[in-house]
């Protein structure tokens, strides 16, 4: 399950499964999450996103949450996804951390991408909410609230949540 995948763009190394508690590895759940099949529900309390489906089951996946003061919680839907997109870091966050300046314009695809290989992109009705689900390199991130406000996955699950999702699906975002 989180094995290299070497046909990529960018081959994706193995993942360093054992920095990551066992209880945030992929695995298929009972849907707990009160939502019907094609939801993607994401606890930030405990660090799970679930994308939900028939038969009152729910593909679950252990995530990295933004850190106090970055989170965001409500309903919106997931737009559209990208193939290893291109990360442009809010200007906002170049203020906090001016050493990201040089890539205001973008930076490009590449596994040291803050995106990763797929990121979706979250919006609240026409308006991006400049919040995304997205790859993640550091396994050490997942379960912790270490980020901007964005989820991460490590690159093995965003793949197969991306391969899951509609766009257009609902999401919810739980605080």
């Amino acid at each position: 399950m989180y094995v290299a995948i070497p046909d990529e763009r960018f081959p994706i190394p193995a993942a360093d499964i054992h920095l990551v508690d066992p209880i945030y590895w992929r695995q298929e759940v009972e849907n707990i999450t009160g939502e019907r099949a094609g939801v993607v529900v994401v606890d930030t309390p405990n660090r799970f996103l679930y994308w939900t489906m028939p038969n009152g089951r729910a593909m679950r996946y252990g995530v990295g949450i933004g850190r106090d003061g970055f989170a965001w919680e409500g309903r919106g839907h997931i737009a559209y996804g990208r193939e290893w997109p291109t990360w442009t870091p809010p200007s906002e966050m170049i203020s906090r951390q001016p050493e990201l300046e040089p890539y205001r314009h973008g930076m490009e695809p590449s596994l040291e991408n803050p995106l990763g290989p797929r990121a979706l992109y979250i919006h609240q009705g026409n308006r991006d909410t400049l919040y995304r689900l997205h790859g993640n390199m550091d396994a050490r991130s997942i379960g912790q609230a270490v980020s901007s406000g964005c989820v991460r996955l490590l690159f093995q699950d965003v793949i197969d949540l991306y391969d899951r999702v509609t766009w257009g699906a609902p999401i919810v975002v739980l605080q």
